[in-house]
């Protein structure tokens, strides 16, 4: 008989490993951020292909030469001990470090309480593990600024609207990251002032930047935002990713990520639950939005997943009034939401939405798949025009699958101007009442694939090529 070999440490490691991992046990009702399993993640497996990447609109550079800690600057992580003089120290040391190689502010371990503080051009801010910003509690550590150009007056009461806890405009070359840090608005303060109608201001942002380029958002968790949770405005190559977002369902307007205004964006592998839409493209209200006529366009929302009760997965709008266009929604998971994807727009918008293409697309328990709304008669004063009627061409849907759907599809264009060009292929609507009917007034479109059967405006056969191709 032969002798047999020991087995080699590596082996026996190995089999260590195997074991541990087969034993291991997860509840299949936890819901794991879009970049732990993947959209392309089943039960068998998931695809080990190098998923495609837009986060090349950010440049990254070399590495900052400065690197200092809040703690440098007097901060104290207690919760309770207020940091925002500390904050505004730090980034007004720093700032002297825009032009000889940038800087980095590191924020450790513990609870940093702030007021809002303004970030600086080629700069890092950094949240270690465990490291958590907490929003004040005094309004008056939100201060007053302007209105946007774009909207006229705030967007929720007139004049002036808090600023944003974490601001920035006219900035480039900047990076908020860490190793999964967490920045909290405490927005409870703001949620009941809006509910209870005693708010004098727009609330503010929990991460706002304005007229700003080359923008890096990653790595981090971002919750209880009083307002819109990250609102890039006028800004162009920005990226977002691998980001947790998360508001209460009852948080009002608590939107992810609304990108407005602005170009070459990039959002991808977030998870997001709020009060109102998971992603909002914007781009200006009204006449103060077709006076500046700044668009949003190229925008990619790719491998975005998430649930809000109240709102959309993806809205593209209703502030569009600069015009919306490249717009590519792929790889969405939306579950137990109002809508998967909402066209918003109305009259006295003007502007345009053309070319969104949205595919490869994933609803659970989504009341309204796909809805066109219309008819919010939500206009900034007087002075918007009723004749400034918006443009809708060229929304291409395909690979979209709802299960559990409550209702149809509800399509609702703008009377003599019909939404034209609306392509769908290989749309499974499934869980309907066999009763139950498409909702279809003012488009015009092409279908092929589509389950259950479309209404007849989108069932125009002639020149069809131009969606069966697209």
């Amino acid at each position: 008989m032969g002798s047999l070999s020991r087995p080699s440490w590596g082996f026996m490691l190995l089999m260590f490993v195997l074991i541990a991992v087969v034993g291991l046990q997860i509840n299949s009702n936890t819901i794991f951020p879009a970049w732990v399993i993947g959209s392309s993640g089943t039960e068998s497996g998931v695809d080990c292909e190098e998923q495609a990447s837009c986060a090349g609109f950010f440049t990254e550079g070399p590495a900052r030469k400065v690197v200092m800690s809040i703690t440098d600057f007097g901060g104290i992580g207690d919760g309770t001990t207020s940091n925002t003089a500390a904050f505004r120290r730090a980034i007004q040391h720093l700032q002297n470090y825009e032009e000889r190689g940038g800087a980095q502010l590191n924020v450790p371990r513990g609870k940093w309480l702030t007021g809002s503080f303004n970030l600086t051009s080629n700069f890092t801010l950094f949240l270690e593990k465990g490291a958590v910003i907490l929003g004040s509690q005094d309004p008056e550590e939100w201060p007053i600024i302007e209105p946007l150009p774009s909207y006229g007056r705030g967007r929720e009461r007139s004049g002036g609207r808090h600023i944003s806890l974490i601001h920035g405009d006219g900035l480039n070359n900047v990076v908020i990251t860490g190793h999964n840090g967490r920045i909290d608005g405490q927005g409870k303060m703001w949620w009941d002032m809006w509910w209870n109608r005693t708010l004098k201001h727009t609330r503010g942002h929990l991460l706002e930047l304005m007229n700003s380029n080359n923008i890096l958002i990653s790595n981090l968790t971002f919750c209880n935002s009083p307002f819109w949770t990250i609102h890039p405005v006028y800004c162009s190559n920005v990226v977002i990713k691998n980001m947790i977002i998360l508001a209460p369902f009852d948080a009002p307007n608590t939107d992810g990520i609304d990108p407005d205004s602005s170009t070459h964006v990039c959002i991808e592998d977030c998870y997001i639950e709020s009060g109102d839409d998971l992603v909002a493209v914007k781009s200006g209200w009204d006449q103060y939005g077709i006076a500046i006529a700044r668009p949003s366009s190229n925008i990619i929302i790719r491998r975005v997943s998430g649930t809000t009760p109240t709102c959309s997965g993806v809205g593209i709008g209703s502030e569009m009034s600069g015009g919306i266009s490249n717009i590519s929604v792929e790889n969405l998971y939306v579950r137990d939401s109002a809508a998967g994807v909402r066209i918003k727009t109305d009259k006295g918008r003007g502007g345009y939405i053309t070319n969104v293409n949205v595919k490869n697309i994933r609803m659970e328990r989504v009341k309204i798949p796909i809805r066109f709304s219309r008819g919010a008669n939500d206009h900034p004063d007087e002075g918007w025009d009723p004749k400034a009627i918006p443009k809708v061409k060229g929304i291409f849907f395909s690979n979209l699958t709802s299960t559990d759907s409550k209702k149809p599809p509800l399509l609702e264009g703008i009377e003599d101007a019909p939404y034209e060009d609306i392509c769908m292929r290989s749309v499974s609507i499934l869980g309907l009442a066999p009763s139950a009917k498409w909702n279809c007034q003012f488009i015009l479109g092409f279908t092929d694939g589509v389950t259950p059967m479309p209404c007849p405006q989108l069932q125009n056969n002639t020149s069809s090529s131009w969606c069966l191709y697209s």
